[in-house]
């Protein structure tokens, strides 16, 4: 029986749409740059966290390219963000989403860490590709109408552009492995 993907979309890390869905709602609350970067700082955290765990576990050279990628891309742009923020003298500042996502990502870390073979490679594949459905979701419709600081606005349009690559590379990946 083949694994089917969109059965572990509702486990991702943010928890799939209704998760996401949860967040959008909450998002406006969190108009600031400070409180907007928290959480765009935690996404890349813990996407590195997941890609340095396929790097341990997978021995799958796609799995390899797309969790580099992952690492590369998301290092790239915390440090956007940290020069914006220092640029604008403030401080990321910890919110419900921050902590929403870095509590969502410790159940999946340790359940992909007792994972091997096929059965890893294609959970890390089908968590990205949900994450990255539910973060870009999120940007979108959440953080980018929100952003009232037209420097942080273009870093979060430049990071969507970024990480709407990472959801079909994710897609390709999730494909390729079924």
């Amino acid at each position: 029986m083949r694994d089917n993907p969109a059965t572990h979309a509702k486990s991702a890390t943010v928890h799939g749409q209704s998760g996401a869905a949860w967040i959008v709602c909450n998002a406006r609350e969190i108009r600031s740059s400070a409180n907007l970067t928290k959480p765009s700082r935690s996404e890349n955290n813990i996407d590195i966290g997941y890609a340095h765990i396929a790097l341990a576990i997978s021995s799958n050279p796609k799995i390899h390219v797309f969790g580099k990628t992952m690492i590369r891309d998301h290092n790239a742009v915390n440090r956007q963000a940290l020069a914006l923020l220092t640029k604008l003298n403030a401080q990321p500042q910890n919110n419900f989403l921050s902590r929403q996502l870095t509590e969502g990502s410790i159940e999946l870390v340790e359940e992909m860490s007792r994972i091997r073979g096929a059965a890893f490679e294609k959970r890390y594949a089908a968590n990205e590709l949900a994450y990255h459905q539910a973060v870009n979701n999120l940007v979108v419709t959440a953080f980018i109408p929100n952003i009232e600081n037209a420097e942080v606005k273009a870093l979060f349009e430049a990071g969507l552009k970024i990480f709407r690559t990472h959801e079909r590379h994710a897609e390709m990946t999730v494909g390729s492995l079924t």
